[in-house]
């Protein structure tokens, strides 16, 4: 969602705000501002549609700069993407900005106008603003009136503000969404995740849910939720600075699947020791008393999570349940103290994601997190925690983190099946030996990347795209829609071939493209019977299989992508990669913005 940014000190803050929010743009790049508190004690703003790059000539044309300011790049809710909605909002003395939803933000607007405020936006946020001005107004403190503005919000937020008057502090409070303090020299700063402050430090106080505090040149004073101050420990963050460089790459998604190699290496490498062939005993859960694990995530996340599903109950003999996780609580969903529950998550702070994750552990259940981040929210609050080890992702497509989650997904439940008994000291050696052939054939995979961008040409002008598979392979069909609908913005579907008479196939006609996501095993035959059912009605068959695979389909498809010969436990990450390279292609064949799709933003901490 979007991201904040903010520095306290005695140097200038401007240009540091927005290489803070540079760093941030993968989580909103709807529009973008600045507020800064000038050398003279004034407060100004600088505001964007667009892009950080359109804030930068905005800031070139009327310079600004001053030792306090507050920062934000916006993915919209409330209001359309306009400079007018553009973060920092202001009232009086008072900037702020704001990351999340205010549910009663209506309620609030109402009377702040009844009270004779004016306001310039269609935003939520701006509620926020006038608020704390309406306090201060009657006499309050910014301190005082900050509390009390909180105290009147419903909804989430991560939100930061400065007042001109009390130019000592950023006030900050989060609930919800997160927020981060960075401790420099003589400076400290906030952010909406520690990239943020990266290029600074990597000193992070990691704010819990509730708590607010007002950040300082020279401290942090921290509240809990009830008002006592309090101490949050401080973190040293893995974050890196200076990650966003595309190297030879025209775009960050293309760089991170050609990642992948050296990203599942990593992965793979916190859960297999190749010397011994064996999994790394890590004790994550008493694996042989779950009774059912339940595995809930979002987007790619969750296909992630349904692929896991077959190799848990075949590995382990384990009953596994998969939901995407904005629907899970809604449903009253049965949770026994005998089970253990899965979350998957590249950020780390997936607002439905982590929302189920409380009401699993507030129901009893074991919680485990499948995260990227290790000081992300999830993570904290798991019981036990399975980092993917990716690197950071940048792109809004998910690729990296995709099969960097398969991988440790994998490497559990090898570990639940050797726990319960399912899998015998050979099979895991031998399972162990086949994993570990993956950053080897998924760079194998990669070689087939001029085929792939030859044949994306035929579908920049396609209206509609089927991608079909069977067992494992279904929810990578579903994955392969996915990925080509959020970047080339061509309506695409993926579906269980085996449900393809049942209505789907209505939608065949001459020349429409399928997809289809097959390489060979026991379900070939009949995925290969559905190919000759849309061959009949006119489509056009992209087949994605391995070299048996092909021999068997002979002619039938009008293109094979043939991925290399590989084990069958590890193929559906290696058969991930075409999928990858074919919707990237043909969204760059298309020129859309590829790292930034519309309407979309890579976090979604917001519900």
């Amino acid at each position: 969602m979007c991201g904040i940014v903010g520095i306290i000190g005695s140097g200038r803050v401007t240009h540091r705000l927005v290489e803070g929010l540079r760093r941030l743009e993968y989580r909103g790049y709807d529009s973008a501002g600045i507020a800064v508190l000038n050398d003279a004690g004034k407060l100004e703003r600088r505001r964007s549609q667009g892009k950080i790059s359109e804030l930068d000539a905005r800031i070139a044309a009327a310079p600004l700069d001053g030792g306090l300011g507050i920062g934000h790049t916006r993915w919209a809710t409330h209001g359309a993407p306009t400079e007018e909605n553009a973060h920092p909002h202001a009232s009086g003395p008072v900037a702020i900005v704001h990351n999340g939803i205010i549910e009663n933000h209506q309620e609030l607007r109402d009377d702040l106008i009844a009270r004779g405020f004016s306001f310039e936006s269609q935003t939520d946020s701006e509620v926020i603003a006038h608020l704390i001005a309406s306090h201060i107004k009657s006499g309050l403190s910014m301190g005082d009136a900050f509390r009390a503005t909180i105290g009147r919000l419903r909804g989430a937020y991560a939100l930061a503000a400065i007042d001109a008057r009390e130019p000592d502090a950023i006030w900050v409070a989060r609930a919800g969404s997160p927020l981060v303090i960075g401790l420099g020299q003589g400076e400290n700063y906030v952010g909406s995740d520690s990239l943020a402050v990266a290029g600074w430090t990597n000193r992070v106080i990691y704010l819990d849910d509730g708590d607010f505090a007002s950040v300082h040149a020279d401290g942090t004073r921290i509240f809990d939720k009830d008002g006592a101050e309090i101490v949050r420990p401080v973190t040293v963050s893995q974050s890196v600075a200076g990650f966003a460089d595309k190297g030879n790459h025209r775009h960050f998604m293309v760089k991170e699947i050609h990642e992948q190699p050296d990203a599942i290496a990593r992965t793979l490498s916190r859960y297999l020791d190749a010397g011994s062939g064996r999994l790394r005993d890590e004790n994550r859960l008493e694996w042989s008393r779950v009774g059912r694990l339940i595995a809930t995530a979002c987007g790619t996340a969750y296909y992630a999570a349904c692929i896991a599903k077959f190799w848990f109950e075949k590995f382990a003999r384990l009953g596994v349940e998969t939901d995407v996780a904005s629907e899970f609580r809604y449903r009253n969903p049965v949770i026994g103290e005998g089970d253990a529950a899965l979350f998957v998550s590249q950020s780390g702070e997936t607002a439905d994601t982590l929302a189920a994750l409380r009401y699993c552990k507030a129901a009893g259940a074991k919680a485990i997190a499948v995260v990227n981040v290790a000081e992300s929210s999830i993570a904290r609050e798991a019981d036990t925690v399975a980092m993917i080890d990716a690197g950071p992702e940048i792109g809004v497509a998910s690729t990296k983190a995709f099969t960097a989650q398969l991988s440790a997904l994998l490497c559990l439940a090898i570990e639940a099946g050797r726990a319960r008994g399912v899998l015998s000291e050979a099979d895991e050696t031998a399972f162990a030996k086949a994993i570990l052939e993956t950053p080897r054939l998924v760079n194998a995979a990669l070689s087939a990347e001029a085929q792939i961008e030859r044949l994306a040409h035929d579908l920049t002008s396609a209206r509609d795209v089927l991608y079909l598979g069977r067992g494992l392979f279904h929810p990578l069909a579903m994955e392969g829609a996915l990925k080509l609908k959020e970047i080339s913005y061509i309506h695409a579907e993926g579906y269980a071939a085996g449900e393809l008479k049942h209505g789907p196939i209505a939608l065949i006609e001459e020349g429409t493209p399928v997809v289809v996501v097959a390489p060979y095993d026991q379900l070939f035959e009949k995925t290969l019977s559905s190919v000759h059912e849309v061959v009949a009605r006119g489509a056009e068959v992209i087949l994605i299989t391995d070299s048996r695979g092909a021999a068997e389909a002979g002619e039938t498809a009008s293109q094979v992508i043939t991925i290399p010969d590989c084990p069958e436990v590890i193929r559906p990450i290696v058969a991930a990669i075409p999928i990858q390279l074919l919707a990237y292609h043909v969204a760059a064949l298309k020129g859309t913005d590829v790292d930034q799709p519309r309407n979309l933003a890579k976090s979604v901490t917001v519900e």
